[in-house]
């Protein structure tokens, strides 16, 4: 296997031969389940990803999980939507802090300041802002409906 090319790509890499060493055979397969997503990621764009993309990669399949979870809770069944719990907290341990409500107020309002926004048109400038700055570290849906009620 190649040398991670990135800090976060190395610690997935380093959880991955440490569960090994564990027997914890529940949370490798998750551990492979993102390391399959990256390494598609890569191949599909013929490049190395940063640490930012790895994020973007871990954010995506987390939104993955929570919209199952909500699924198969409404569907009654308790088992997939355990698994698909269980899969999102080892996403999670890989994931950054997530931001609390404040700062997440705060990041928003700082980036409708600077792009001077004033309606709806402007929603694309004001997400394009924060979003490198909130990757992986809260609900962008949430984050949007936010945006669009600040500026609705």
């Amino acid at each position: 296997m190649p040398a991670a090319s990135s800090p976060l790509k190395q610690s997935i890499l380093d959880a991955m031969k440490a569960t090994m060493k564990g027997g914890d055979r529940p949370r490798l397969a998750v551990i492979r389940q993102i390391q399959a997503a990256i390494k598609q990621v890569e191949v599909d764009e013929r490049r190395d990803l940063s640490d930012e993309d790895i994020l973007a990669v871990l954010d995506k399949m987390g939104k993955q999980r929570r919209e199952a979870i909500e699924q198969y809770d409404a569907a009654g069944r308790d088992d997939l939507a355990e698994q698909e719990r269980f899969e999102l907290t080892v996403l999670q341990d890989f994931l950054p802090q997530p931001l609390s409500e404040e700062e997440v107020k705060a990041l928003i309002q700082e980036a409708i300041d600077a792009t001077g926004a004033e309606s709806m048109r402007d929603m694309g400038k004001v997400m394009g802002q924060i979003k490198p700055k909130m990757q992986g570290r809260a609900d962008m849906s949430q984050v949007s409906a936010q945006v669009k009620s600040l500026l609705g």
